[in-house]
């Protein structure tokens, strides 16, 4: 959808996105998809290891790197999970948004979870092949949070409490893809997506900077890739 687009039209089509993703939240019941639950929040963060470590990196996690793995897990999980739960679409990008009659339609429906609120707003904001600068992406969470509230969906009073709930569901998210995508390239023999890992360990590492919480998810990414920003397109 934004691919066809010029820049100026960017923050009115998500916008349309965000009312569409708005109308699917509030139409969600309890009981209709099966849950997001952790151990499958948990089996898709554990392919950062196992494909992006692993393959990508030829690297094994040290013990003390597997004990900054499992803190990470520990203090990640709990509060993406008690979240409030709502239709979660899982992969809500922009790829996957088509305009019909001028607003965007959405596709690829098959994966879809009863799930934590913040989810798609994440896949849309935090794009895996398209890059915003932050305070864009911060307008446009405000701007879903009022529509959010203004329906009555269950996010926070309070919007500091709202955006950090984003960020870190998107540190999940990123962990995800980022093995994903080192794994279509190893298993699968698709290298299209591998030079967009870099912009996921950016996230992962401005966001676990920012929280003392996370703090063992930066030291270990440190470890494992440097402190730098990486450019996409760069591979290890």
């Amino acid at each position: 959808m934004l691919q066809e687009q010029g820049e100026a039209a960017h923050k009115a089509l998500l916008l349309e996105a965000i009312g569409e993703l708005v109308g699917l939240q509030k139409a969600s019941r309890e009981g209709v998809l099966p849950e997001y639950d952790r151990e499958t929040m948990l089996r898709e963060i554990n392919l950062f290891p196992e494909w992006f470590v692993a393959k990508e990196l030829g690297r094994e996690l040290t013990f003390k790197q597997r004990q900054l793995w499992q803190q990470t897990a520990d203090t990640l999980l709990p509060p993406l999970l008690a979240q409030p739960k709502v239709y979660v679409h899982r992969d809500f990008i922009v790829r996957n948004l088509m305009l019909t009659r001028g607003r965007p339609g959405v596709l690829d429906f098959q994966d879809a979870l009863y799930g934590p609120i913040s989810y798609d707003l994440v896949s849309l904001l935090r794009d895996a092949f398209i890059e915003w600068e932050e305070e864009f992406v911060l307008d446009l969470v405000i701007r879903y949070w009022e529509k959010a509230r203004a329906a009555g969906l269950p996010v926070p009073a309070e919007f500091d409490e709202f955006y950090r709930r984003f960020e870190w569901m998107g540190v999940q998210r990123h962990l995800k893809v980022a093995g994903i995508f080192a794994r279509l390239y190893y298993r699968d023999g698709k290298d299209k997506y591998r030079p967009e890992i870099p912009r996921f360990l950016n996230y992962l590492r401005r966001v676990s900077r920012r929280y003392a919480e996370l703090a063992p998810l930066y030291a270990l990414l440190v470890e494992l890739v440097g402190d730098e920003e990486l450019e996409t397109g760069f591979t290890f």
